[in-house]
C-alpha cells in the first residue's frame, strides 16, 4: 500500500510515527528516512537511540542537510538536491533488498515541492509499489508498504496512493504569539 499523509497542519511525520510503532508491535521491519531535517537530533531519534531498538527491526537515517532556504540555511541548493538524491538511493536499494515491510519516506512531499527531486523520480523508484486491480485482487510487486509525509503532496503522488490524510491546521500557538516549535510536540 502506499499511503500519503500531507496538509498544512502539524502531524505528519507523527502520524507516520505511530504506524511504525504499530509495525513494530506486530514484529515487523521498518526503515523511516528523513528527506529534509537536518543533523539536529528530534524527539524521534533521541527515543528510539534510548531505547535502543534492534538495528535489524528498525532503522532512521536522516539524508537531508536541514530546511532549505529558512532558518538561516547557507547551504548551496545543490548540496541539499545531492543529499535528496542520495536519499532517493538509499530508499531504491531498500525496496529491492524487500527487507522493510514499512518504508517511511518523511517529508519527500517536501523535498519534490522545493525541487530537490522531481516527482517523475520519486514515482520510479515507488514503481514496484504500484498496484494492479485484476479480479477483485490487488496485486504488487513489493509486499511492503510505504508512507509519504510532508506539505504540498504532488498530484501524481495522490493518484497512485491507496489511502490519503490530510492534516489541516486549524490553531497554533506561532500564528498568535510567534513562539517557537517546541521539543517534544513539533520535534
Amino acid at each position: 500500500m502506499i499511503l500519503v499523509f500531507t496538509g498544512n497542519g502539524k502531524g505528519k511525520t507523527t502520524a507516520a510515527l505511530g504506524q511504525a510503532v504499530r509495525a513494530l508491535g506486530q514484529g515487523k521491519k521498518v526503515l523511516v528516512i528523513q528527506f529534509i531535517k537536518g543533523p539536529w537530533l528530534s524527539g524521534e531519534h533521541i527515543f528510539f537511540k534510548r531505547f535502543k531498538f534492534h538495528a535489524s527491526r528498525f532503522k532512521i537515517i536522516r539524508t537531508g542537510k536541514g530546511f532549505v532556504k529558512i532558518l538561516g540555511d547557507k547551504l548551496p541548493f545543490k548540496e541539499h538536491q545531492k543529499a535528496a538524491r542520495e536519499g532517493l538511493n538509499f530508499v531504491s536499494k531498500a525496496i529491492k533488498s524487500k527487507k522493510y515491510d514499512l518504508i517511511i519516506l518523511d517529508e519527500i512531499n517536501n523535498a519534490v515541492d522545493l525541487k530537490l527531486l522531481s516527482a517523475k523520480e520519486v514515482l520510479t523508484v515507488l514503481k514496484p509499489f504500484r498496484v494492479s486491480q485484476r479480479f477483485g485482487q490487488r496485486k504488487s510487486a513489493t509486499s511492503s508498504d510505504v508512507i509519504l509525509t510532508g506539505r504540498n503532496a504532488p498530484k501524481s503522488f495522490i493518484k497512485i496512493a491507496d489511502l490519503v490524510k490530510e492534516m489541516k491546521e486549524i490553531k497554533h500557538p506561532f500564528q498568535k504569539n510567534n513562539k517557537s516549535a517546541r521539543p517534544g510536540i513539533e520535534f
